[in-house]
């Protein structure tokens, strides 16, 4: 007999190291779009001419008051409209200074999509410890053997992860729920923003973790919503800190190859 949703008990997002994980999502959730759109007033207005490359990540971080990776996510706003074009090894220069006056608020950043992930999905496990069946299981654990060979696959397409995490939601049995989560895979897809910063983890080589995934089934397979609940917050904190490594990695690729080519041009001078 499987326990209503109403005696699992819903708790307050921490962390496994105690961070507040409820105060760090509310935490100026769209300031990467107000730092986007200030750079596209300075594009607009001449400041940066087409052609022109940008301030590098750190001085624009100091400029706006802001913290590397939000500049990182208004580059990545202002890329997928076409407003610039970043270079890998030479920097970010402005492609276009046309379209509109302010950054679009439909499309959501992947940082912020993981966030509400964190949130919605960990509860969602947590419930589905507690209705989850035979079959469901069997299901879940043939989906971690498929993710693991979908890893195995160059350009792999991460169906799997995606089914894995819709099918704990279905065993919910709440049909919200699983709107719920199924909208939040949608906007990974539709959202211009989440789309390009994925596309980008998987060419950092970014996959998903098969160890994540099986301790999260394991939590099920004991009818532990507890358990479930911190299985899930851990992987997908996991995923926020990959989706941070990915824009990381890139800048620092970026210096290496800049270094490199300054390098070369100063053996061929001294040469």
């Amino acid at each position: 007999m499987t326990t209503p949703f109403w005696s699992v008990k819903f708790q307050k997002s921490v962390s496994p190291k105690g961070v507040d994980m409820q105060n760090k999502v509310q935490a100026t959730p769209r300031l990467y779009k107000e730092v986007a759109s200030k750079l596209l007033q300075e594009i607009q207005s001449g400041n940066y001419a087409v052609g022109a490359r940008l301030p590098a990540e750190r001085d624009l971080a100091v400029k706006y008051d802001v913290s590397r990776p939000v500049i990182r996510e208004a580059i990545i706003a202002l890329e997928v409209q076409g407003l610039v074009d970043v270079r890998v090894g030479s920097g970010v220069y402005v492609h276009s200074a046309t379209g509109q006056k302010m950054i679009p608020a439909g499309d959501v950043s992947a940082i912020e999509l993981t966030e509400a992930r964190l949130l919605v999905e960990s509860e969602v496990a947590a419930l589905a410890a507690s209705q989850i069946t035979d079959d469901e299981l069997a299901e879940l654990e043939a989906l971690v053997r498929k993710i693991e060979q979908e890893n195995k696959t160059a350009g792999g397409k991460e169906e799997a992860d995606a089914d894995f995490h819709l099918a704990i939601a279905k065993a919910t049995k709440n049909s919200a729920l699983v709107e719920s989560v199924e909208r939040l895979w949608e906007l990974r897809n539709t959202s211009r923003e989440a789309a390009l910063l994925h596309e980008k983890a998987r060419h950092a080589n970014i996959k998903p973790v098969v160890d994540e995934h099986t301790a999260i089934l394991h939590a099920l397979q004991e009818r532990d919503p507890a358990a479930a609940r911190a299985a899930m917050r851990a992987h997908l904190l996991q995923v926020l800190d990959s989706l941070l490594f990915a824009t990381e990695q890139r800048a620092v690729d970026e210096a290496r190859r800049s270094m490199q080519a300054k390098r070369e041009r100063y053996s061929q001078l001294t040469a």
